[in-house]
């Protein structure tokens, strides 16, 4: 009886502290879902392509559901390629194409038929821990693994009439840090040319006429974080001013682990980090965040005459948010 008169007296004080984290929860970042959890029906008509990134986990944590899931997408809706915006490989990259990992960490993990097509990927930070050039020679040894170059750009046409420009960048070498770190742990940095990079992204997107500009790289311009302020700081400096000047859609970019969508009023660029395929880590707001989540998960990209979104979707197959861009 005791117990129970002690409770009753004191209910309003434990519905005032449920009622404070509730609000807490809510200022640390909002989680509100901006669509179904299905896809619309209409996605099966357009132009789509997965992005993936920060994988490499040899199936542990959520990696292996996360590669089901994606699979089990794509039988639905038709993709046309798989994005992977870099750290394939966590910890320390892959020795040489012959590395084990490249079993264990992606063709045993990514095995579903849907998925047996082009994956276009960019290198992330961890990559950059082991032999990149082992990771643009894979492209030699596995028919779906496509990298080109450590920096390239494909074109899509979409639909009837519109058509879809997506740069794949190479974030490492555009960050100090990475070059101070170079001899210790992350020596193929010192090698490649920053300015050249630049260049070539400048050049690319001047001579870009498509309808939809979308840039993929590791590394985010704004996210919320406890990583380096140089490495946002440097990006800003030397990548933004491009998104900006020639009217690139969205930049998409893993590296944090969450979920973020950030947009400024000055900026007509959709700022996106794309949640880690395996483990993930906490998240809260900053300025321009219009949502972020700490779930793991991938993104679905679809493109038309008239819009191109980019769905979030969760470990479970949920859509979380969506982010849409009208012609």
């Amino acid at each position: 009886m005791k117990t129970v008169r002690f409770l009753l007296r004191n209910i309003r004080f434990f519905s005032a502290l449920l009622l404070v984290g509730i609000i807490l929860c809510g200022w640390s970042c909002r989680q509100t879902t901006a669509s179904p959890n299905a896809l619309p029906d209409s996605v099966e008509d357009n132009f789509n392509f997965i992005v993936a990134n920060d994988l490499g986990r040899n199936g542990y944590y959520d990696q292996k559901l996360i590669a089901e899931r994606m699979g089990s997408m794509a039988e639905k809706v038709d993709i046309e390629f798989v994005a992977a915006a870099g750290d394939v490989h966590h910890f320390e990259g892959v020795a040489s194409v012959n590395d084990p990992l490249w079993t264990t960490n992606y063709e045993n993990i990514y095995s579903h038929p849907e998925l047996m097509l082009e994956w276009y990927p960019v290198l992330g930070n961890h990559e950059y821990r082991g032999n990149t050039q082992a990771v643009l020679d894979y492209s030699g040894v596995s028919r779906r693994w496509c990298m080109p170059a450590r920096y390239y750009a494909k074109s899509f046409e979409v639909g009837d009439s519109a058509s879809l420009k997506v740069v794949f960048i190479d974030t490492t070498p555009l960050i100090d840090k990475y070059h101070k770190e170079s001899e210790e742990s992350y020596r193929d940095v010192a090698s490649q040319d920053m300015e050249a990079q630049i260049l070539w992204i400048d050049s690319v997107l001047n001579a870009s006429n498509e309808t939809w500009k979308i840039v993929i790289g590791h590394h985010p311009v704004y996210a919320q974080t406890p990583k380096d302020d140089e490495e946002r700081e440097n990006l800003q400096e030397r990548l933004d001013p491009l998104l900006k000047k020639y009217g690139v859609d969205m930049y998409i970019a893993g590296h944090i682990h969450n979920f973020q969508h950030i947009k400024f009023p000055d900026s007509n660029v959709d700022y996106v980090v794309n949640s880690s395929a395996s483990l993930s880590r906490d998240v809260s707001e900053i300025e321009g965040t219009q949502f972020c989540s700490s779930s793991t998960g991938y993104s679905l990209v679809s493109a038309s005459d008239k819009d191109l979104s980019l769905y979030m979707i969760d470990r479970d197959g949920n859509v979380l948010y969506t982010v849409t861009r009208m012609k």
